[in-house]
Order: structure tokens, then sequence, then C-alpha cells
């Protein structure tokens, strides 16, 4: 049977999981399944693979084909690699010892760029996180010094009417205490003894006339 060694889709719309499957080569894409070996998670970063590596290396040893992705993740895993040093022993190139020490470093090596890839994920991560608390902290500063522009010019605008008003109101009052101040006069002027001696000799002629 020639195998083949793909991906199936699972999860939701948007939200892609895969199973690792071994499948017959010649069945349709969603036709039967021989065994799974593993998942794949590409919307993690880095992404998560899970994978029964015993399994997965068996297939490869008989033949089985892997896609483009399938073989990738293989040998992201170490399946690709592993396979080529036990060939390596097949031809009396290397020892199974040999074998297991080369890939040991192989694995330490790949483990330590998968934690620095992790530790700076995390620390972009932080700097990320600073940069837009720092940007949301301007933008809020730049907020709050325009609402306290716009309420200065409120109350500006609200003491320069209350100036207004009371101007106003003051002229008020003097032209009203000026007019008041007029009838006073004139009323004065009104009853004053030289007001009575220019009317009293007009009195006497009308008396000498009767």
């Amino acid at each position: 049977m020639p195998a083949k060694i793909r991906l199936q889709r699972k999860g939701k719309k948007g939200r892609p999981f895969y199973h690792i499957v071994i499948a017959d080569g010649r069945a349709p894409r969603d036709g039967r399944l021989v065994e799974k070996i593993g998942t794949y998670d590409p919307m993690t970063n880095p992404a998560r693979i899970e994978l029964n590596f015993e399994r997965a290396l068996h297939w490869i040893q008989v033949g089985a084909q892997p896609t483009d992705t399938a073989k990738s993740i293989l040998s992201y895993k170490g399946v690709m690699y592993k396979n080529h040093l036990l060939k390596g022993v097949k031809k009396g190139a290397l020892t199974e010892e040999k074998v297991e020490v080369m890939f040991k470093e192989w694995i330490a090596e790949k483990e330590n760029k998968i934690a620095a890839k992790v530790s700076g994920l995390a620390e972009s991560k932080r700097e990320d996180s600073k940069k837009r608390l720092a940007a949301e902290a301007e933008v809020n500063e730049a907020r709050k010094a325009e609402f306290s522009k716009l309420r200065a010019e409120a109350q500006a605008a609200i003491e320069a009417e209350a100036a207004a008003k009371a101007e106003e109101k003051a002229k008020a009052e003097a032209e009203a205490a000026a007019k008041e101040e007029n009838k006073e006069v004139e009323a004065k002027a009104e009853t004053t003894p030289e007001a009575k001696e220019e009317v009293a000799p007009e009195a006497e002629t009308e008396k000498a006339a009767e």
C-alpha cells in the first residue's frame, strides 16, 4: 500500500487545527485513514506540534511519502534527520551509539533555538506592551492638555461675559443715579426763594389792576 503522511484539517473557520495522519495514497483526500500520529496547531507562536516520533520514523522507513507541509513538520521534529543517520548505520558509515550522540546533540541545539525564540518573542511582546502603554499615555496627556485648554477658554469666556454684564450694570446704575440727581436738582431749583421773588411782582401787579 503506498502510504502517505499528510495533514487532516480540524478546528473551526479561521482557527485551523490539524491531525498528522497516515493515509492510503490511493484514497481521496477525505478517504480512509490508517493511523493518526500527531497534531499540529499553527495558530500558536511557535507552532505547537505533538508527534509520535517512533511511529513517524517507522512510516518514513517503510517508504511513506510526506506532503511538503508534513515533511517540514517531520524535519522540525528531527524525524527526517534521524532517518538520515540510520541510513548511515545501514551503510556502515556510523554506529548506533554515534547516531544517538549526534541526535541528542541535534535535539539539544534545537531546544536551545526554540527557547531563544520563545524568549525573544516574550521580550518583543514586553517591548510592544511598553510602547503601546507609552503611546496611550501620550494620547491621554494630549487629551488632558486639550481638555484643560478648552476648560480655560470656557472659563475665560464666562469671566469675560460676567465682566461685560457687570460693566453694563454699573453703567446703567450710573445713568440711573445721574437721572435721579438731575431730578433732585430740578426739584430744588423750583422751591428756592429766588423763584418766589420772581413770581411776587407779578402778583402785586395783578392786585393793583383790581
